[in-house]
């Protein structure tokens, strides 16, 4: 079977991978929702759900840094990784030891179109379909439900020192579209800023991420000299893809109540 990644990358499959590699958090829940469990062998030490995973599988390393030889121990049929969590470097070495599948996520769209990759990869095409449908008519119950709201205008943070935002071309940023949130930062990904900036943008809101820096109500304080109101914000729901968008759908509808 020879596919396609979000890349564009081809990728020859000599048979159905049961023998997989996670090293994206948010696609190894993704893989436990499809009912592939007991296929994966090794993941990373954020992949946080389900909570007994880590306990289950081995762990190949982190995101950014894997242990090349016990991966390769574990003989995988397949690696997978995403464009924005895993290095280049990574990816091309982890192709000499199994094929590689790359995600990119950026819009829904995307992250609808790798589900229904690993629906053919991993033959669960019509649970798939059944997944990505009930998250597209949820989609469609928050719009509905958002479409008499106001658009505020918002900061979404994901780190202290250095003050950090989410900005364009982002997962994130598309969520906040989804939320009728229009971002203040509009000139990179992901940009440095100083609270003087904050002030000169003006936000209506600033959302505090739970991740990657885990803000918390004591963390407020330091923003609150801005004209801006102050909301902590599970960063899971506004950043993982895949079957989280099942739950963070849900999150959503209540957000802006």
């Amino acid at each position: 079977m020879e596919v396609k990644d979000q890349l564009q990358r081809k990728i020859f499959l000599p048979k159905t991978p049961k023998r997989i590699i996670s090293l994206v958090p948010s696609q190894t829940e993704l893989l436990v929702d499809m009912g592939l469990e007991e296929n994966i062998l090794g993941i990373t030490k954020f992949c946080v759900h389900p909570k007994h995973l880590r306990k289950n599988k081995n762990i190949v390393g982190g995101t950014k840094q894997v242990k090349l030889e016990k991966i390769k121990a574990l003989d995988p049929d397949i690696i997978l990784c995403n464009k924005e969590e895993n290095t280049q470097e990574m990816v091309a070495e982890l192709e000499e030891i199994a094929p590689v599948h790359v995600s990119d996520i950026v819009k829904i769209e995307d992250a609808f179109d790798m589900m229904h990759q690993y629906g053919e990869i991993f033959q669960k095409e019509a649970l798939v379909r059944t997944m990505v449908n009930s998250i597209r008519d949820k989609i469609a119950v928050l719009r509905e439900k958002l479409k008499d709201k106001q658009v505020k205008r918002v900061a979404y943070f994901i780190w202290k020192k250095p003050l950090m935002v989410a900005g364009k071309d982002t997962f994130i940023d598309e969520l906040l579209k989804l939320n009728k949130f229009e971002n203040v930062f509009k000139e990179s990904r992901y940009p440095e800023t100083t609270l003087e900036e904050l002030k000169n943008k003006n936000p209506d809101l600033i959302l505090l991420s739970s991740e990657p820096f885990p803000f918390e109500e004591k963390h407020k304080k330091y923003f609150a000299t801005l004209n801006a109101e102050i909301k902590l914000v599970d960063g899971e729901y506004f950043s993982w893809y895949g079957s989280r968008l099942v739950e963070a759908i849900d999150y959503f509808k209540t957000l802006r109540d």
